[in-house]
Order: structure tokens, then C-alpha cells, then sequence
């Protein structure tokens, strides 16, 4: 007897996850890696709203998304450090697109002035005999600048999934998706407000998973390793050359694949965690870092 073995329709695919038709809010949606959650969220068929500050940025991405893929995409502009700003922004995306399924917290970043220049203090570079001793350092490191992206980050998170995650718990089904990062787990020098605050979204996902377990509503975080964006650049690569700088050759050193991510190689990973695939997932941090979290070194 022959066997044939039957293939889903791309229908039946979506289906078994539950992705398409359904409705996301993702805010910092036009930023680098924002884009490419965007693309990945269209292509599967949900209807997606893109929150971010550059409102003509989040236009212009949600027009294109639209037009390439068919699916309903709209932009609308908020600033994830404002309630009221956020409220307005889910009473518009609810007139025009539903009630909310999935919340993605993409909006974040670091900032020059929250990073100090040396790696560490040293006898050579520090010591209360050296003048200008701590300058560059921990020390010196602008105070506004630090409460800026520990705000951006950790409150831009939780305000969000305060506003579009009451409706799911109500709803009794959802999901909030959080953007961490490698550096939580192995804090890197130089920036110590992003590291801070990645850190402190890991313990906000597990804490608001254990909080909504019961109610229907899943909560996550994926935590990139090193991906070029507009916030790291500047570390990562010669300003002038484009070349790599110490800083930027030592990661690609410590990552088992040899290279930066590609915006691209988050998709899969969303996807998983927003889909019915991971019903029984909640409280995680998955990290995409091309093995750098399992390298000792040597």
C-alpha cells in the first residue's frame, strides 16, 4: 500500500498557530528591528498596528506593509511614557481595527549620554592621585541621561502593558510580548542604564506571567544579542570607516555564528511566542543571539 502523505494549505498552517485575522498593537514599531516584527506580523496575516513617536515613519511602513501583503495595517502616534497618550492611541486602533490580541513592547534603546567611555576603572586610569580621574567613568555618567533610558525602557514597557493588557485580561485571551535583551543577562560594560533596565524587563515578564497566568493572558520576552541599530552604532562601528571598532570585533569573537543578527532572524521567534504553537509558555525569555549566552570564552 502507498502512502501518501497530505500537506496543509498555507490556510491550515495559520490556523493551527491562530494568527491570521487576529489584531497587534506594537509600539516603537518603526524602529530597525520594529520594521521587521511589523513585516513578519503582516505576512501572517494579522492585522497590525504600529505605535511610535515618528508618526510619518509609522505611516509611511504601515501604507507599505498594507500594499505588499494585503493585510490591514494602520499607524498611530503615542509616546509609551505617557497613559494619557497611549489611552488615546488604543481608543483609536479599537474604532479602527478591534480589540487588541497581541501587545508588543519594541519601543526602547540606549543613549550616549548614559554611557560611560572606558570599560573600566584602572590603576592607569583612575585613582584619587590622577586628575580628571573619573571622568568618562560610572562617575561622570550624566544623571538625566540614565533615568531617560532606564524610563524609555522599563516604563515604556509598563505603562503599554498596563493600557492594551486590561482588555485581554477582561477578554480572558491574549498575549504581551516583551523586548529584552542579551545584556540582561551578561551586563555589558559602558552602558549600565540599559543594562539595568533590560534586566528589570526580565523580571517584570515573570512577574506579570505568574500575575495573569490564570486569566487567559501569556506573557513573554525575547532578548536579542547584537543586532546594528540606530542606538548602538555608534559603539559598534567606526563613525568615519564603517569599519568595526574593538569593541564591536570582541562581540563578533564571542558569537559561536560569527556575525551580527539580521532583523529578519527575530521573526520566527514572535511568531512562536504569539501563537497558539506556545499555549503552554508564559513567563520566558528566549534569547536570539547566534550562541553568544552559551559561550564561555575559550
Amino acid at each position: 500500500m502507498i502512502m501518501t502523505k497530505l500537506q496543509p494549505s498555507d490556510t491550515s498552517r495559520n490556523a493551527l498557530i491562530g494568527l491570521e485575522g487576529k489584531r497587534a498593537v506594537i509600539t516603537g514599531g518603526a524602529g530597525i528591528l520594529g520594521q521587521a516584527i511589523c513585516r513578519a506580523l503582516a505576512e501572517s496575516g494579522i492585522q497590525t498596528a504600529i505605535l511610535d513617536l515618528n508618526q510619518e515613519a509609522a505611516t509611511q511602513l504601515a501604507c507599505q506593509l498594507q500594499t505588499q501583503t494585503g493585510t490591514r495595517c494602520i499607524a498611530a502616534n503615542a509616546d509609551v511614557l505617557c497613559q494619557e497618550s497611549l489611552e488615546q492611541a488604543r481608543q483609536i486602533i479599537e474604532d479602527e481595527l478591534g480589540p487588541t490580541d497581541f501587545l508588543i513592547n519594541a519601543a526602547g534603546g540606549n543613549s550616549p549620554r548614559a554611557t560611560t567611555g572606558k570599560e573600566e576603572i584602572t590603576a592607569e586610569n583612575g585613582g584619587p592621585t590622577i586628575a580628571d580621574s573619573f571622568k568618562e567613568t560610572f562617575f561622570d555618567l550624566d544623571q538625566h541621561g540614565f533615568q531617560s533610558v532606564f524610563d524609555l525602557n522599563f516604563l515604556g514597557t509598563l505603562l503599554p502593558s498596563q493600557v492594551f493588557g486590561r482588555g485581554m485580561v477582561q477578554r480572558k485571551a491574549g498575549v504581551i510580548l516583551n523586548i529584552s535583551s542579551m545584556n540582561s543577562f551578561r551586563p555589558l560594560t559602558k552602558i549600565p542604564a540599559y543594562s539595568a533596565a533590560k534586566a528589570s524587563i526580565n523580571n517584570f515578564t515573570q512577574w506579570l506571567a505568574v500575575h495573569l497566568a490564570k486569566t487567559g493572558v501569556r506573557v513573554n520576552a525575547i532578548a536579542p544579542g547584537f543586532f546594528l541599530t540606530d542606538q548602538n552604532r555608534f559603539l559598534l562601528t567606526d563613525r568615519q570607516t564603517g569599519e568595526p571598532t574593538p569593541r564591536g570585533l570582541k562581540i563578533i569573537a564571542n558569537t559561536p555564528m560569527g556575525r551580527y543578527g539580521h532583523p529578519d532572524d527575530l521573526k520566527g521567534a514572535v511568531l512562536f511566542l504569539l501563537s497558539d504553537a506556545s499555549a503552554f509558555i508564559t513567563g520566558v525569555i528566549m534569547p536570539i543571539d547566534g550562541g553568544y549566552s552559551a559561550f564561555g570564552g575559550v
